[in-house]
């Protein structure tokens, strides 16, 4: 190997150098394209398959080598419809010279506790007018393939600014607003709807759509009713209906805690 490196004039060090070098951060670029979305958590279940796949073959043990084997081939086939969205985002940064560029909304501020403050002075006011509003709040899984059916803002998050948005018959009213950390996102947001049969005929669009949100991800979402004024609370599927301001903020600041501090919580809310 020794012998190898020395054979090697000054030019082969610094094209290979190079080479790694771009292969490298083409490889983190693209990282960074699928942070924040569902694929990443796809691509770890093609990891752990892989791998499994290599352990299998290592034991000998042949019928599940081949087994895995066969999904693996099936997943070469499945990969670009299940990666779709973000194939397509790729081409598009690419085509707009902005695939290779630092991203910079990388950097969230994390001071729940204002957010909080802010979202519960325009759930008020809101609530107060009867005025229709879904607010998403991510947590750890991505949305950015929901963010991208919206109008991109990327605004700081403040009572004025979410009422303004869900002022009636403005191009923003309908749709969710869609949070992360401190900012808005984006709002007019696309969500899905939500699978669950035997729901209440009172549940709109707005309240399936923050059910069916919920069933897709971690995210938690506040509903405010466009024809009583109610506000609801979903999380993993399930929906608080008619709660008080300061029942809300002890949901909301335990939920947007680390994962499990709430639990109990809101499954005893859920139920009663």
């Amino acid at each position: 190997m020794i012998s190898f490196l020395r054979s090697l004039s000054p030019i082969d060090i610094l094209a290979a150098v190079v080479d790694v070098g771009v292969v490298a951060y083409v490889l983190y670029r693209l990282f960074l394209l699928i942070q924040g979305t569902r694929a990443i958590q796809l691509l770890k279940g093609v990891i752990v398959l892989v791998a499994a796949t290599f352990v299998s073959q290592w034991l000998g043990l042949k019928t599940v080598y081949w087994l895995l084997g066969k999904v693996t081939l099936g997943l070469a086939v499945a990969l670009p419809i299940v990666f779709q969205p973000e194939l397509r985002r790729a081409l598009e940064q690419l085509g707009r010279g902005r695939l290779f560029r630092p991203d910079a909304d990388q950097a969230i501020d994390e001071d729940q506790a204002l957010v909080i403050k802010e979202l519960l002075r325009a759930v008020e006011q809101l609530s107060k007018n009867k005025v229709g509003a879904l607010m998403v709040l991510e947590r750890e899984t991505g949305l950015n393939d929901y963010v991208e059916t919206g109008i991109h803002i990327d605004g700081v998050v403040s009572s004025e600014f979410l009422i303004n948005i869900f002022i009636p018959n403005t191009p923003l009213h309908d749709g969710a607003v869609i949070i992360r950390g401190s900012r808005v996102l984006a709002a007019g947001c696309f969500l899905p709807l939500t699978e669950a049969q035997g729901l209440s005929t009172e549940l709109g669009s707005r309240h399936r759509s923050a059910l069916g949100i919920t069933e897709h991800s971690d995210a938690v979402v506040v509903v405010v009713s466009e024809e009583t004024g109610t506000v609801s609370l979903a999380n993993a599927g399930k929906l608080i209906r008619h709660l008080e301001t300061k029942t809300l903020e002890e949901m909301l600041t335990a939920l947007l805690k680390p994962k499990g501090l709430a639990i109990h919580l809101f499954n005893r809310g859920a139920e009663s």
